[in-house]
């Protein structure tokens, strides 16, 4: 820690999701502060393209949000998890899919903030449909798999539709990728 003295550290909350943990800290002055880290274990999103001019969106709500989101299948790692398996688990639960192909993006860091949550960003390929369709968690019951122009994504982006960070990071980064490709 950059200049910073850790005095304590407690976890205050375990959540399903995430947990709480408040960090007592001394900066080099004398003078102390509290940091409150929503400790997250990370996850994997993935940008499915069905073929050169189609990607996957999902459409689901956001109870946080309080509305319907536009956004790329993505989901929490399990422990020990690697991300791609993570991604690959995740697409076909959403959607129904499998890939080909993943090509590992990045990751990017949500909240720093106050969050330790990383999101591993990965573009998949040569999608086909599995024989067991999606695998939907009752909290995601009203999840529409949204097959969409690329073209209309940009413009989703643009006008404001999509407002999910991570779709919009994963959306740049993948079509970088196909134009770097080209």
């Amino acid at each position: 820690m950059q200049n910073l003295k850790l005095l304590k550290s407690e976890k205050r909350y375990a959540g399903r999701v995430f947990d709480l943990i408040v960090d007592e800290l001394e900066y080099p002055s004398g003078n102390r502060t509290v940091r409150e880290v929503a400790s997250h274990p990370g996850g994997a999103v993935i940008v499915p393209l069905i073929d050169d001019n189609t990607l996957l969106l999902i459409h689901q709500f956001r109870y946080p949000m309080k509305e319907e989101l536009f956004e790329f299948p993505a989901g929490k790692l399990n422990e020990g998890e690697d991300p791609e398996e993570c991604a690959r688990r995740e697409l076909s639960e959403e959607t129904g899919y499998a890939a080909g192909a993943m090509k590992y993006l990045g990751r990017i860091y949500t909240s720093p903030g106050f969050c330790s949550e990383i999101l591993h960003l990965f573009f998949a390929t040569g999608l086909s449909r599995t024989a067991e369709g999606p695998q939907l968690e009752e909290g995601e019951s009203g999840l529409i798999v949204e097959p969409t122009a690329v073209a209309s994504v940009a413009a989703m982006i643009e006008s404001g539709t999509i407002v999910d960070a991570k779709t919009i990071c994963g959306f740049h980064l993948a079509m970088n990728t196909m134009w770097n490709h080209k």
